[in-house]
């Protein structure tokens, strides 16, 4: 019997058939704690704001088999171009033919053709994960290609707690600064404290989210004499980011997800920043939350004082191009 001939389609950006396709399957790939849903694969292939991204799905005889996703990151002329693995996934049947292969090959060549010097595995804007889950066991696929840990960041956590019973921590120092729920008013300062602070991180998110009709009231601001000094993200089911990007499925219902946090340089390590993770906390516990992620946290022990526990590990694997 003819095998049936492998193509690999464009991913269209937004195209809700292809995103259907790619959902099934990375789920049947990952499994049932890594669930996505079309609407949320739909999202993940729009172009970032500040770069651009390309996808394939490889496709045979109609039937979706796999795909991958890259985006890169533009970056200042004297510095590299970072690229981006925001997925990839071939189905268990389809497994030990070479797609997978094959589509890393393609992704990793379109990278170098946008000038990346160097690639990572999720951890983007549009990555469907943060990182190399460790659990679902794919590490040695990306070892054979060169990957390798990162020499700052070598594995990152998903935390998680129960705020049903969520009370502040007692050696939360006092800060000379309010934290509060951003109003609708608040958005252009938001934008202009997110943009000095950081530029080329999450200024871009922050202005996509806000652009694309996101609320200001999902951020808490802490406010000081001389105005807006941090910010943090919180996401509940209703909220423009999708909440099951963070895989929250195994913690208690309903969920709910904090970060990112940042504070202006000079306040740093003075406890502004924990006030914001504190009033954060307090607001998804009393807007009903249970179970809470923190993702992508380097430093797990930093969050024990508010009783977040390791949920899962991922690896943060590089390769030069």
């Amino acid at each position: 019997m003819t095998r049936p001939k492998l193509t690999l389609q464009p991913i269209q950006p937004g195209e809700i058939g292809q995103a259907t396709a790619m959902a099934t399957v990375w789920n049947a790939a990952c499994g049932a704690d890594w669930m996505i849903s079309p609407q949320f694969a739909a999202s993940a292939t729009r172009p970032p704001a500040n770069g651009c991204q390309a996808g394939r799905l490889a496709v045979a005889d109609g039937e979706p088999l796999g795909f991958v996703l890259a985006s890169t990151r533009t970056a200042p002329p004297d510095g590299p171009t970072w690229g981006w693995l925001d997925g990839l996934a071939v189905t268990p049947a389809a497994q030990g033919q070479g797609i997978g292969r094959l589509l890393a090959d393609w992704a990793e060549g379109w990278l170098a053709e946008q000038g990346c010097r160097t690639v990572q595995v999720g951890g983007g804007s549009r990555s469907l994960v943060t990182g190399l889950p460790t659990e679902l066991e794919s590490q040695p696929f990306f070892a054979r290609r060169g990957y390798a840990k990162t020499p700052t960041e070598a594995e990152v956590w998903d935390m998680a707690a129960n705020l049903a019973g969520y009370t502040p921590p007692a050696d939360l120092p006092a800060i000379p600064g309010q934290v509060r729920p951003a109003h609708p008013g608040d958005a252009a300062a938001l934008l202009d404290f997110v943009r000095r602070a950081f530029p080329d991180s999450w200024y871009p998110e922050v202005a996509e989210f806000l652009a694309d009709g996101g609320r200001p009231s999902d951020f808490m601001l802490l406010w000081t004499e001389r105005g807006v000094d941090g910010f943090c993200q919180l996401t509940f089911l209703d909220s423009r980011r999708p909440l099951n990007r963070f895989y929250p499925f195994r913690l208690p219902q309903p969920w709910g997800h904090l970060g990112p946090v940042g504070v202006s340089a000079d306040r740093r390590g003075q406890g502004f920043g924990l006030a914001l993770v504190d009033a954060g906390l307090r607001r998804l516990h009393n807007n009903g939350v249970n179970g809470c992620i923190i993702h992508g946290v380097s430093r797990p022990a930093s969050l024990a004082r508010f009783d977040f526990t390791p949920h899962r590990p991922y690896a943060r694997l590089q390769k030069s191009l």
